[in-house]
This record gives C-alpha cells, structure tokens and sequence, in this order.
C-alpha cells in the first residue's frame, strides 16, 4: 500500500495559436522548475494554518469592494491567521503594506518571486505602458465619492500594489501589468468567538489569452507555494507584534 503522499498534474487546453506558442516557450522550463519547487516547497513546509474559504465568505458580507469590483473575478478567499480586537485593523493594515516577500519567506516562495520578477523583465510584462494610468485607468477613478476623499491607505514600499481606499474594516490595493488587473481586498471580520480576524480576497481580470494563460499556469504554485508561505509569514509577524504589546508596561 502506497504512503499519503501529493501528486502534481498540468493539464493544458490552447484556445488559439498565441496559447500554444506561449506554452511551447514555458514546457522545458515548467517540467525542470516544478520538481524543484515542490521538493523545496516539502522541505520548508511547517504546519501551518492555512484556510481557503468559500467565496460566499467574501461575497456575503456588506463590503464596499463589491461597488468597484463588479466586472473583476473574484479569485481566492483566504482566512489571515491574525486574531485580535475591533481595533486592530490598522495595525493589520500597516503590517502588510510592509511586508516584503523577499525576505522572511522559505526558499520556494523567493525562488517564485524571483522567477516572476525576472519574466516580468524579460518579456515586459512590468513595462510601465502596461501599468496603471496607461494599459488599464486606476480604479481609483470609480470611488465613490465618500471612500475617493478618504484616505487611500498606504502604498507598499516592497510591493506592487497601489493603495485604492481603507475605511474601519476595509482596505484595498491595485496591480496592473501587462497579464492583468488585480485588486487585493482585505477585510476585518468577525470570528463568531467575540473576535476579529484578517480575511483575503483577490479579484482578477485577464488581459485576454495571455492573461487567462497565466492565470492557469501560476494556479498551483500560488495555492501550495505562494499563499502558504505568505501565510505563515504573516502570523508570524503578528504572534511577534502580540508578545511585543503584551511586554510593553502599562
């Protein structure tokens, strides 16, 4: 009888000749890449909390984001692994417009990183024409008018995102670039326990073959690499921040 054990398969299905042209580009370095980063991924992998939720988790809940996010996909909803009071969103806030996934993160995690930074250069995915103001308007420009003279929250000095509002519970973040347009939503929610936690959502809209192409091929690396990488980075900054403010005299 066979030990428990994960087994990795790709399947592709090519819509047009630009997907199969992609593809043939990105097989000889997806069969070397794959084995490398699932062993890697295996190794630094520690038991972690990570929750993927339903999208009714997201969906049901009165946010502000479904105002300006109704022609994206929502892609993923994530439990954040940060308990706390009804106060502590800014805190939460502050925390991941610092966070840099560079460092603090296993191996596989920068390896990923690294790999997409340098795509991005190669193949001008990042180009600045292919940003925000320029392939696609910032959404900035849907805000309602209460959340656009609010503050926008803070812009990452690690990440590429671009702050688009925060209000009590809510913050939300854009990216543009030449694959697509995303939106990082989080949320502070109630725990059912008297509590609050972080909740993630990312929505997502594909620049076309080339975008839903990406998308596909960066699915599994983001739900067994990426998020539970990040993750455990984030709960670890914030068991830290906890036992910092629990030492700190009254």
């Amino acid at each position: 009888m066979l030990a428990p054990r994960v087994v990795h398969a790709s399947f592709i299905r090519f819509k047009n000749p630009l997907g199969r042209a992609a593809w043939a580009l990105a097989a000889p370095i997806h069969v070397r890449v794959i084995p490398y980063l699932l062993t890697r991924a295996a190794r630094d992998a520690a038991p972690a909390r990570t929750t993927r939720l339903p999208s009714a988790e997201h969906t049901s809940r009165p946010l502000r984001i479904h105002e300006l996010a109704a022609d994206f996909r929502l892609e993923d909803v994530w439990a954040l692994p940060t308990p706390g009071g009804a106060s502590d969103f800014p805190a939460l806030v502050q925390m991941l417009a610092g966070r840099d996934p560079a460092r603090g993160s296993p191996g596989a995690s920068r390896v990923l990183w690294s790999i997409r930074l340098k795509l991005g250069k190669l193949l001008g995915w990042d180009d600045p024409h292919a940003g925000l103001g320029s392939r696609v308007p910032t959404l900035r420009d849907r805000l309602p008018e209460d959340l656009r003279e609010g503050s926008p929250g803070p812009d990452s000095p690690t990440l590429p995102f671009t702050s688009l509002y925060v209000t009590d519970d809510e913050w939300a973040s854009e990216i543009a670039n030449k694959t697509v347009h995303a939106i990082m939503h989080i949320a502070w929610v109630p725990d059912g326990a008297g509590r609050y936690r972080g909740q993630m959502a990312v929505y997502v809209k594909p620049n076309g073959a080339l975008g839903n192409l990406y998308m596909l091929a960066i699915r599994p690396f983001r739900h067994l690499i990426v998020y539970p990488a990040m993750l455990r980075q984030i709960e670890r900054r914030w068991r830290a921040r906890a036992d910092g403010a629990s030492r700190t005299p009254a």
